[in-house]
């Protein structure tokens, strides 16, 4: 699969983009020329990671899981670049866990958190402003794991699973208003943290964070105009 352009001049939002597919997704669209507005935690991860923002980057020290704090970062946003054509919700985590029936409050509700909140207060925050902007595309990370439950795995599938179900319904609500709203099930990703904690497994069966990337791009691209609500498998060789 080719990725072709986003729309020219596009304006992407990445949030979670001081993360390893944060960054690869940042890299992507620069390289189509994109502008970019990129979320993370911390500003200075941010600059170390990609570089001095510049005209075409703006860098936002944000907590996703603050409501306020999203909508601020979404109106500066605005207020730098005047719109906002594609959001590409990156942010989340995984964590085995123990049985269901001995899972804490706390850790259940940090998985959500993290995958699902997340990008519910991104919708609320940017949604309405692509659709002040005449519409856009919207791309979500969920997990090819969360097509079904498995062991030591309930949070995060519940969690992901979320994550599907709320790109189902925002495709739905949003397809008639000219947003694509879609998402990727990756398998496992290529990353200096996964090869450490499975130093045995062959990464070369993994996805890559550039080819999921890619996958991405083509998702907020004009070719992807006819693709509402997907849960798009990639899955390397795995």
């Amino acid at each position: 699969m080719s990725a072709a352009p986003v729309p020219s001049p596009a304006t992407v939002v990445v949030t979670g983009a001081a993360g390893n597919l944060g960054r690869a997704v940042a890299r992507a669209f620069a390289e189509r020329g994109a502008k970019l507005v990129l979320l993370g935690r911390s500003r200075e991860a941010l600059d170390a990671l990609h570089g001095a923002p510049d005209d075409a980057r703006l860098h936002i020290a944000v907590d996703l899981l603050d409501a306020a704090q999203v909508d601020t970062a979404a109106q500066a946003a605005i207020d730098r670049f005047g719109r906002i054509d594609v959001l590409c919700n990156i942010a989340g985590g995984f964590r085995m866990g123990p049985a269901v029936h001995q899972t804490s409050d706390t850790d259940f509700a940090f998985l959500i958190d993290i995958n699902a909140s997340t990008l519910l207060h991104a919708a609320r925050a940017f949604v309405p402003r692509m659709l002040a902007g005449g519409g856009g595309k919207i791309v979500n990370v969920g997990a090819f794991a969360a097509q079904k439950g498995a062991a030591n795995m309930g949070a995060y599938t519940a969690a992901k699973s979320t994550v599907i179900r709320l790109t189902e319904a925002m495709a739905a609500e949003l397809r008639e208003r000219n947003i694509n709203v879609n998402c990727v099930l990756p398998t496992v990703i290529d990353t200096p943290e996964n090869r450490k904690a499975m130093p045995k497994a062959d990464p070369g069966r993994w996805v890559a964070p550039d080819d999921l990337a890619r996958v991405i791009v083509f998702l907020a691209s004009p070719e992807a105009v006819a693709i509402h609500g997907a849960a798009l498998p990639v899955t390397g060789l795995s």
